[in-house]
């Protein structure tokens, strides 16, 4: 079995990050996620209970093909039990496509920022276990470093939506600054090659200065001569 834990603040209230949990979807890093399903949901002990399923896509290098056969796409369930007297919320996850080949559990845990007044923590631990004989280690070390780098869009992900709908205008900012630096990168892509091309002009006119010197010397030369 593998494990991982990560803790990570996201720069927003718990309010808006409870609110925004149910919007995560879609987002610029989330193409891997073909739909989401609320399954069920209720209020028990004045906490909110939520199964949902989530369909994504299960894109595997070639030698994995081998272990998932079958269609491109794996179901996850997902609970989650919301408390707001506490102010945490927590989510589990595994998939129940594959779940021989890799089974991959995920418990995350928000809840107000001990350090950062008006932020969210979130920490995230994950178990990753297979029962392929032989190849176990193989496929747990893989699922752990799958796990990583979908941890990491999921979190930009989530605060791109959480811009979206509470800081619409820092993400308009962000948009137009960052097509600000692509067009003063082309300007000065654009300077470089004006700059060239003038060098590259001026070079031609001092040779053609001095084949033309060289030629009237010549003439002078001969004229003298005879």
């Amino acid at each position: 079995m593998k494990y991982f834990i990560s803790k990570s603040d996201i720069q927003f209230t718990w309010e808006q990050v409870t609110n925004g949990f149910w919007h995560k979807y879609p987002n610029p890093y989330s193409a891997h996620v073909l739909t989401e399903d609320t399954i069920s949901r209720k209020i028990e002990n004045k906490k909110l209970h939520t199964c949902r399923l989530i369909t994504k896509m299960n894109k595997v290098p070639k030698w994995g093909e081998h272990f998932f056969k079958g269609p491109k796409f794996v179901c996850v369930v997902e609970e989650s039990v919301l408390d707001p007297k506490t102010k945490t919320m927590t989510t589990y996850t595994r998939n129940v496509g594959y779940s021989k080949v890799m089974l991959i559990e995920e418990k995350c845990v928000y809840k107000p920022s001990s350090t950062n007044k008006g932020w969210t923590e979130c920490e995230k631990q994950a178990w990753i276990t297979s029962n392929v004989f032989g190849f176990a280690y193989l496929l747990q070390s893989f699922g752990l470093e799958r796990f990583k780098s979908n941890a990491t869009k999921t979190i930009k992900g989530f605060e791109h939506v959480l811009n979206r709908m509470y800081k619409p205008q820092m993400l308009q900012l962000a948009t137009e600054n960052s097509k600000l630096a692509l067009n003063t990168e082309k300007l000065k892509v654009q300077a470089i090659k004006a700059k060239d091309l003038a060098k590259e002009k001026a070079a031609e006119k001092v040779s053609k200065a001095k084949d033309l010197a060289k030629e009237k010397a010549a003439a002078n030369f001969g004229t003298a001569a005879s």
